[in-house]
């Protein structure tokens, strides 16, 4: 019973000096508090307009005929694009553009209405603006979507002019009616799509970078930071103590990026409360545990900062949610079972977005605790070696 206590106590104890520790360095408070609260807001309100309407393109038609005016009527009256300028040439229209005028232009050449009335196959040139994929995505899917409206319009016309009747014809042109519905991003928008991922790897990356630094800090001062009451053979106390610590901290960062910032942005959540803490404890302390393993390789407080900020992209694509999982080689599938963002990633988005239950994405919950177990044991064998090495 003694040692008991004891063991507590001693836990207790590191858990106040890492915690004095995180206060007293200026880096740490940067990346754990600075960078955990504002970047939530920040993505937020990037993506609050999501879905862009009447942006304002230019269309150069050099045809004039019946068929490219029907394109470019139909193209103004989409919700996406606003026909704002129709220019004689391609220079008027590039002027427009590099003036930040309009953000795409539409160019039909003078044959496109012959193209289409003998047969053959017509060809129009779009240039969208790249300096944001949001403009991007408003012009292409308002472009797109005219031309396959126009398609249907062009085939009903060639089956009438080989003597087919209106219902024959309708049916060569959509022989199954089909009506798409967007289940989980009912706006195609990029918020309720991609930031739900942001917000897992915001508070994977700060507390990963935040625990390296720390560690890299403890190489540079050549000091380990352990009390020397506490013996080699009960290491364990001492990872307790400080994931303890991480875990306390973020804990609240994760209330406050997974369940308040959704409700205040209006992302999707749908998700219960206990579901989302069922995930949200292993992750933590899988994240945790997996950087006190990595940290305990670096030598420098800026090693992290230098070499892994990358990988936040790679964890994105390869979490299976913004790339197809499918689509994704073996190689990097088990590549990305070393991250605990993998699973938690997959997980918030079943249960946030999708409403999935418990049961649903046990395999992620699971996934995560073991990798808690796993990271922990290794975490405790790097710091056996840091204080050897130091």
């Amino acid at each position: 019973m003694n040692r008991f206590i004891k063991s507590l106590h001693d836990i207790w104890y590191v858990v106040n000096l890492e915690i004095y520790r995180i206060f007293h360095d200026k880096s740490a408070i940067l990346i754990f508090f600075i960078a955990g609260i504002i970047y939530p807001i920040l993505y937020s309100y990037i993506y609050v307009g999501d879905n862009l309407t009447d942006v304002p393109v230019a269309v150069v038609d050099t045809d004039l005929s019946t068929d490219s005016k029907r394109f470019v009527r139909k193209l103004d009256a989409t919700p996406e694009v606003k026909v704002a300028y129709r220019c004689a040439n391609m220079e008027d229209a590039q002027r427009l553009f590099e003036q930040h005028k309009v953000h795409g232009i539409l160019y039909i050449p003078n044959d496109y209405g012959n193209r289409l009335a003998s047969l053959e196959q017509a060809y129009m040139s779009l240039f969208c603006d790249m300096g944001s994929f949001l403009y991007y995505r408003a012009v292409y899917l308002g472009v797109n979507m005219v031309m396959l409206d126009d398609m249907r319009h062009i085939e009903l016309r060639r089956y009438s002019a080989l003597g087919m009747t209106d219902g024959q014809a309708q049916q060569m042109v959509m022989p199954i009616r089909n009506e798409s519905v967007d289940l989980f991003s009912p706006s195609q928008g990029f918020r309720s799509f991609l930031l739900p991922i942001f917000l897992i790897l915001i508070l994977h990356q700060t507390l990963f970078f935040g625990v390296t630094t720390l560690c890299g800090t403890a190489y540079e001062d050549g000091r380990h930071y352990i009390p020397s009451f506490i013996k080699r053979d009960s290491i364990y106390r001492v990872v307790i103590g400080r994931g303890l610590a991480y875990f306390i901290i973020y804990t609240a960062l994760s209330i406050y990026g997974l369940i308040m910032i959704p409700r205040l942005f209006g992302l999707p959540h749908i998700g219960g409360i206990g579901s989302l803490i069922t995930l949200i404890v292993p992750f933590i302390l899988a994240t945790t545990f997996f950087s006190m393993t990595i940290g305990a390789f670096f030598r420098s407080r800026e090693a992290a900062l230098v070499l892994f900020p990358a990988f936040s992209i790679i964890l994105l694509f390869v979490s299976g949610i913004a790339w197809p999982e499918s689509n994704i080689p073996m190689f990097w599938k088990a590549f990305s079972l070393l991250f605990p963002s993998t699973f938690a990633i997959q997980g918030f988005v079943g249960i946030n977005t999708m409403g999935a239950s418990i049961l649903q994405v046990a395999p992620q919950i699971i996934g995560l605790w073991v990798q808690a177990g796993i990271y922990f044991m290794l975490s405790c064998l790097s710091l056996r070696w840091t204080i050897k090495r130091l």
